[in-house]
């Protein structure tokens, strides 16, 4: 084959070659178009949907924050139910003959809230019971837990009286009925207008407020009485109240008797020297007779209704300046620290002396049942002695416990007359503190500090109080609820500080001597009249019991 020829053949392959690649070229660009077509209009769809999806939940977002449409979806109104369940109501109490117009529309608001005037219950839950415990209780709780897990004694060395007898004095009740919890109080009454879907396990009566009655505490005093010459000391003891109603004030060295019942005043007393006073008082238990304790360390005894003194007993070497009776014994407490038992009935009539005390005995109170003598110093001490042993002479007493939990002169004491083991005491100005004992125990039961000197204590049993008298720096008296020693009154009034309160023989009135040469009568503890009658009911049965028996 010539040149050309093969030079032909080969532009017609050539031209074959390209026409091929032509076409092919041709036919994927129109593949790759048609490609690119679809996709975009699948984008195209997806935008679109994604547009629309997006306009929809901005739609739904702007209508329901719009305040101004009504939400169908959510649930109805509190008022258009009640519009709704009254309206039901109101259909079907009407009568089957008659017909009625009645307007169901519910879309306009009332002017006024439904149930508007029914109170709201302020507590929810208000049936429910919250016990009060204290740690004595969780004591006795521990100990009868810890007692089951003991062996049992095959020889017990006390009986079970005897074992009873102990718990009963030195815990007020016996251990063996005592409960491991104990829930005291009462449960309070649900609030008005709330239900509770629980069954009902209690249920109390509340009292209506008509019927309620709050006890008045009168801030002023119920008489003044002027007490000139009175000695502005501490550690004397110048006012006592006898079961007769005579009160009877020492005012520097004469003796005055004011009759609470007719207002007579009688001077009983007059020392011979003028530079003698009167240091202390104290009337016996009946009211005819009064212990008088002198600046010339002497004790006289004095016959009230014949205004005679009896006897004069010499035996200290300081000033008296505490008395306290027990039957027919005196007890008399010195400047110098000692306690003299006087046997009134005998000539010989010092039968023991108690040594205790390093300072002046400035207290002095027997027990309501002649078990116990306190005696409060100015060493900061209380100690508590026995009761006098019959046919004793000249013996010294054995001290039974020395307390010295005080950190000032302890002058006030007072024991409870509705439990015989309590005794109260206060200190002066450096301690201020009021202490309650368990004289069977020797314990601290509870203790308050009063931010004033303590100089006079005194149970007040109509109500169960503990009435206290202050020194500096308030100079009042206040009114403590016993035995939680909350505060119930303050009794202001006095212009220095109180020396010396006392109790009326009807528990209603306390009297109170201060420097500031005044008695003022506080009647702070009347009885409800219901009451009284009732405590004077029980008390006049109870007598009649006893005469029988002595018939």
């Amino acid at each position: 084959m010539s040149q050309s020829q093969k030079r032909g053949v080969g532009f017609k392959t050539c031209g074959v070659f390209c026409t091929k690649f032509k076409f092919q070229t041709e036919t994927r660009r129109s593949d790759r178009s048609s490609f690119f077509c679809k996709h975009s209009l699948n984008l195209v769809s997806v935008r679109n949907l994604t547009e629309m999806a997006q306009f929809g939940f901005e739609n739904d977002v702007h209508c329901i924050l719009k305040l101004d449409m009504p939400i169908t979806n959510g649930p109805m109104a509190r008022w258009q139910r009640k519009a709704s369940s009254s309206n039901t109501s109101s259909l079907n109490t009407l009568s089957p003959g008659k017909s009625a117009n009645v307007s169901l529309s519910s879309s306009k608001t009332p002017n006024k809230t439904p149930g508007k005037n029914k109170k709201t219950p302020s507590k929810m839950g208000g049936d429910r019971f919250i016990p009060t415990r204290n740690n004595k209780q969780m004591d006795v709780a521990n100990f009868l837990l810890t007692k089951e897990n003991e062996p049992a004694d095959a020889n017990p060395a006390l009986s079970i009286e005897s074992q009873k007898a102990w718990s009963v004095t030195l815990n007020g009740y016996n251990i063996e009925d005592a409960k491991i919890l104990h829930l005291g109080g009462k449960p309070l009454n649900a609030p008005e207008g709330y239900q509770n879907n629980l069954k009902v396990l209690y249920s109390q009566v509340s009292t209506p407020a008509s019927l309620k009655k709050t006890r008045y505490i009168s801030s002023t005093p119920d008489k003044i009485l002027d007490a000139p010459g009175l000695r502005n000391d501490f550690y004397l003891n110048l006012l006592d109240w006898s079961s007769r109603n005579v009160l009877a004030v020492a005012l520097d060295n004469s003796v005055y008797l004011w009759d609470a019942s007719q207002g007579d005043i009688t001077l009983l007393v007059k020392m011979e020297r003028e530079e003698d006073y009167i240091c202390s008082l104290s009337w016996t238990k009946e009211g005819s007779y009064l212990a008088v304790g002198t600046s010339d360390c002497k004790v006289q005894l004095w016959d009230v209704e014949n205004q005679k003194r009896l006897r004069s007993m010499t035996s200290h070497t300081a000033r008296v300046s505490s008395l306290s009776w027990n039957d027919y014994i005196l007890s008399s407490g010195s400047r110098s620290g000692h306690i003299h038992h006087h046997d009134v009935r005998v000539a010989d009539h010092l039968i023991s002396t108690l040594a205790g005390h390093s300072q002046e005995v400035c207290g002095l109170k027997w027990s309501p049942d002649g078990r116990y003598l306190a005696s409060g110093g100015n060493d900061n001490l209380v100690c508590l002695w026995p009761r006098v042993q019959e046919g004793s002479s000249n013996s010294e007493g054995q001290l039974i416990r020395r307390l010295s939990e005080h950190q000032g002169a302890v002058k006030a004491l007072a024991w409870c007359p509705w439990q015989s083991n309590i005794l109260a005491s206060g200190g002066g100005t450096s301690d201020r503190h009021i202490r309650i004992w368990n004289v069977n125990s020797g314990s601290c039961v509870s203790s308050l500090d009063t931010q004033s000197q303590v100089s006079s204590l005194v149970f007040a049993p109509n109500y169960k109080e503990l009435v206290s008298a202050h020194g500096f720096a308030h100079h009042n008296v206040v009114i403590w609820k016993y035995p939680s020693l909350s505060k119930v009154s303050e009794l202001n009034g006095h212009d220095g500080r109180v020396l010396s309160l006392v109790l009326s023989p009807d528990n209603t009135t306390v009297a109170t001597v201060a420097g500031d040469e005044t008695i003022r009568l506080w009647k702070s503890f009347e009885m409800d009249p219901v009451k009284k009658k009732a405590k004077e009911r029980l008390f006049s049965s109870a007598s009649s019991v006893i005469h029988q028996s002595i018939r």
